[in-house]
């Protein structure tokens, strides 16, 4: 069948991936099933870091854009909407530098609009769409809002809608069904999808992401050790050591209340303890736990019902809970074995990560502080326990379509989900319902001469 294309450049804090996804071209208003046709990791950092030289975060999406270019039928290129949007590494940066926020999404839109496609915005999402749009691309691939049967009608699954968890670079979100009162409006969010109501409950909570709780760490250890020469870092494997430029560590919003009176370019160097317990307690300490305005909160003073139904984590979850999984050979099915395996990672020493990893030397001195993270998230954050967390799927993708807020931004921006319910039915086409009469004249056929034949070998066998 004819298809058509949409394409969606996520702009991430660490790195930026382009999803091109397609549909039936006879597709109704309201139906048929968006799937991901391809995908490009764009080579080198997220366009956020690009704030010196905004040029260069345009030009560095031009590999994946020349990849759409001969992914995307030429004739289709005209009618394929293209979008981008950034998320909280550029919020941080919007923070520190709306001059240089503008300029970098300026560059990076003139780059966009220089290609065949219906190039259609570049933008920052807010961390309330970013949470609410991973949701409904969970929901939507696992048909949870409505399906097709098998004689072409929609079907309301009548199925509960599943939670989101995503844990970027610089944020991670939550995001479910409630049917508890939402204390605080800011987290409410009413989506009227296929005729049918959902009350979300959202939260982004930016600084939180994968990256800039590293940083974030680094900054009280070296708080803790008083900026000494040589510091130890009990997150970090034993046999693993680091001259790190202050500068790196404080070049963020999520870091800079804490920046030194010492000069950025000088160096400390860090030097792995391995000690699981004293990470858990460092670690800990990146929350907020004494002070609620409200009837119960997660942390930090924000609001949370009480998690309910399944849930699919995704991104930096996925990627963790994998490590635990393939490479330590832990299975995760409860708070302890979390735990457990975090404090295993910790234990081991580098050389021995090294030889179980040698492909993700880059980040294998940080599983150990990530694992505890997540660990310390899950379950003093959001209250998971031994009844709920085996209700968490940590998955990457549903079927053969990744998971994230990319496809629920197309969805929503090109109306593919319309707020009224579809038509209850949708005639099959006529070729369709030939082949299927056909099929029952046949078999009604073979069941009859079947009959008979069995009737005269009854008869020749009683004479």
């Amino acid at each position: 069948p004819s298809l058509q294309y949409g394409i969606v450049l996520d702009a991430g804090s660490s790195h930026t991936a382009m999803f091109i996804y397609k549909w039936p071209a006879d597709k109704e208003n309201d139906t048929g099933v968006v799937s991901e046709h391809s995908m490009c990791d764009v080579e080198g950092p997220g366009i956020s870091s690009y704030s010196s030289n905004p040029p260069a975060a345009g030009a560095s999406l031009g590999h994946c854009l020349s990849q759409a270019l001969r992914d995307v039928p030429k004739e289709k290129h005209a009618g394929t909407p293209l979008y981008l949007g950034a998320t909280a590494g550029m919020r941080l940066l919007n923070i520190a530098s709306p001059q240089a926020s503008d300029a970098v999404l300026s560059a990076v839109a003139a780059t966009l609009s220089s290609y065949p496609f219906d190039f259609r915005g570049a933008k920052i999402l807010t961390g309330a769409e970013e949470g609410v749009f991973g949701w409904v691309t969970a929901n939507y691939l696992l048909e949870n809002f409505i399906k097709r049967g098998w004689l072409g009608e929609w079907i309301q699954p009548q199925k509960k809608t599943l939670g989101a968890m995503d844990f970027g670079g610089a944020s991670t979100q939550i995001t479910f069904e409630t049917r508890d009162t939402i204390e605080d409006p800011r987290n409410e969010v009413m989506l009227k999808l296929y005729g049918q109501v959902y009350k979300v409950y959202t939260h982004s909570f930016l600084c939180y992401g994968r990256d800039q709780v590293l940083k974030r760490l680094l900054s009280k250890l070296l708080q803790a050790e008083n900026y000494r020469a040589t510091i130890s870092h009990p997150c970090w494997p034993t046999g693993y050591h680091k001259n790190l430029p202050l500068s790196s560590v404080y070049d963020s919003p999520c870091t800079e209340k804490e920046r030194p009176s010492l000069a950025l370019n000088s160096s400390i160097s860090v030097v792995g303890a391995g000690n699981g317990s004293l990470c858990a307690l460092h670690v800990s300490k990146l929350f907020d736990f004494t002070s609620c305005s409200f009837s119960r909160c997660s942390f930090d003073d924000i609001f949370q019902p009480e998690v309910s139904g399944n849930f699919i984590a995704f991104s930096a979850f996925f990627y963790t809970v994998d490590f635990i999984r393939t490479v330590m050979g832990r299975a995760v099915h409860l708070p302890s074995d979390l735990k457990d395996a975090a404090e295993t990672i910790c234990a081991t020493s580098w050389s021995e990560l090294l030889q179980k990893a040698p492909k993700l030397e880059k980040r294998l001195p940080d599983y150990c502080a990530v694992s505890t993270f997540v660990y310390l998230l899950t379950t003093k954050g959001y209250s998971f326990n031994n009844h709920s967390f085996p209700n968490i799927a940590f998955q990457k993708k549903a079927g053969e379509t990744s998971i994230g807020w990319a496809l629920g931004y197309m969805l929503n921006l090109t109306n593919m989900i319309p707020p009224e319910k579809p038509s209850s039915h949708k005639s099959m086409l006529y070729n369709n319902w030939v082949i299927l009469i056909l099929l029952f004249v046949l078999t009604t056929l073979t069941s009859l001469v079947t009959a008979v034949c069995l009737l005269r070998r009854s008869k020749a066998s009683a004479i």
